[in-house]
């Protein structure tokens, strides 16, 4: 039994949504199939979920939203129109999306999340009525019904442990089950999303809560590959890596999977399959628990520019009693959660989501760190750029530190934080963001180029 998740891309169209169709009815295996709201038609095209932000936020400040209302109305009406299916389902998304207006209550994030996760729903509502009308036994399920239970943080849910034996049932359900991806309910019945890219999350929920064989995630590549394609062109693809692996390359940069996506199925020791909509034959890329042909130490280069670091300097700091967890006590007032803590004996750095941070809130957390700890400097640097080494191959390979800080230095690129961890299956390094593709372009003719 597979579960089967398409990603935006995959559904941007009717051109799209019948190849979706075609692989599903093509492959007996498929029992759940894992949605997303479509996304871009061309590259200049703005995604269903960015269009049901907007339609938010104008009707919060506007107090009306019915010209970006009908834009995302307009999306849908068009996918079904050419899939010759929108007498009927088409008055079912257009009634839910306008009642989505009228639940606003004054909480901003709980209607966001409300209006954002009408993209997924109505996608999969669309996919189910497209597939019974070719004679296919499918169904939508709501997971409300289906008992999807996330933490009630908007924006950035996590699954509850109840949820697992809730979805059990859904492999009992006649025929093909078409579930949409992103969001679930909190106890209380409200709508909570997981963070953006989160359908991946759910279809990794399901799979381990139906103990599927295999979770397959199409997207719109062939495979993972060892680089970002657009850093270098026709890099070495990855046919296997483990989920280890794969966990810290989404973490610093790969978008072919969500970071948190993985860990439903590795509790569980699901097969994941990367493949791609528009050439479903080719072999994808699997992570699996282990590997055992390494022939490289390396296997993947990830970098990402989203990062800040604040550097706090004190002398004696090694000597003072709970100075980390008063420093960290500080971001936790602050609601700002940390990515890394580098540190010597005096000196102790902070790195951090730059997204979490406005001017005002900045500039509260440097004056506390200033008055409540006393220190000699501290100072914030951003626009840094993680850019992570990884393979399981590392820890069996002497003088991979050696070799990745000589292709730094060879195009001159200073190195901020080096970082690694007991595992030694990845080293993290932080540069300057405007140093960022010049070093990645070193470390894989270092690594990848003979």
């Amino acid at each position: 039994m597979k579960v089967a998740k398409f990603g935006g891309t995959s559904l941007a169209n009717a051109e799209q949504v019948k190849k979706v169709c075609n692989i599903i009815t093509s492959d007996p295996e498929i029992k759940i199939v894992v949605v997303s709201a479509p996304g871009k038609r061309y590259s200049e095209d703005t995604k269903v979920t960015d269009l049901l932000i907007k339609c938010a936020e104008s009707y919060i400040e506007k107090g009306n939203a019915d010209k970006e209302c009908q834009e995302v109305i307009g999306r849908f009406n068009d996918i079904a129109t050419d899939l010759g299916i929108s007498d009927g389902i088409m008055d079912e998304i257009s009634t839910d999306i306008k009642s989505r207006l009228k639940l606003y209550s004054g909480n901003k994030k709980e209607f966001v999340d409300i209006m954002k996760a009408a993209g997924e729903d109505n996608c999969a509502k669309l996919v189910a009525c497209y597939l019974k009308s070719l004679g296919i036994n499918a169904c939508y399920v709501n997971p409300k019904d289906a008992g999807l239970l996330l933490s009630n943080e908007f924006g950035n849910a996590q699954v509850l442990p109840q949820s697992y034996e809730n979805l059990k049932c859904l492999k009992e359900i006649p025929g093909i089950i078409v579930f949409p991806g992103f969001f679930g309910y909190s106890l209380n019945g409200e709508i909570v999303t997981f963070s953006r890219g989160g359908s991946d999350i759910t279809g990794s929920i399901l799979a381990a809560a139906v103990d599927a064989d295999i979770y397959e995630n199409y997207t719109d590549v062939d495979c993972v590959y060892s680089v970002n394609p657009r850093i270098i062109s026709n890099p070495c693809p990855i046919h296997e890596l483990t989920y280890r692996e794969m966990r810290e390359l989404s973490y610093a940069g790969f978008n072919v999977l969500h970071e948190e996506a993985l860990i439903p199925v590795y509790r569980k020791g699901i097969t994941v399959r990367i493949k791609n909509t528009n050439n479903p034959n080719a072999p994808g890329t699997a992570i699996v628990p282990a590997r055992h042909n390494i022939t490289r130490p390396v296997i993947g280069i990830a970098n990402d520019d989203r990062f800040c670091c604040i550097n706090i300097s004190k002398y004696l700091m090694n000597r003072e009693i709970g100075f980390g967890r008063k420093l960290l006590k500080i971001l936790e007032d602050e609601n700002i959660s940390y990515d890394h803590m580098p540190s010597g004996i005096d000196h102790i750095s902070v790195v951090l989501n730059q997204s979490q941070l406005d001017k005002d809130v900045e500039a509260r957390i440097l004056d506390r760190i200033r008055n409540e700890l006393s220190v000699d400097e501290v100072s914030i640097m951003h626009n840094l750029a993680l850019i992570m080494i990884v393979g399981e191959g590392m820890s069996q390979t002497v003088g991979i530190a050696a070799r990745a800080t000589a292709a730094f230095a060879r195009v001159g690129v200073n190195i901020e934080m080096i970082n690694q961890g007991v595992s030694e299956i990845s080293i993290m390094f932080g540069v300057k963001a405007e140093d960022c593709i010049k070093a990645v372009k070193s470390l894989y003719e270092e690594f990848f180029g003979n």
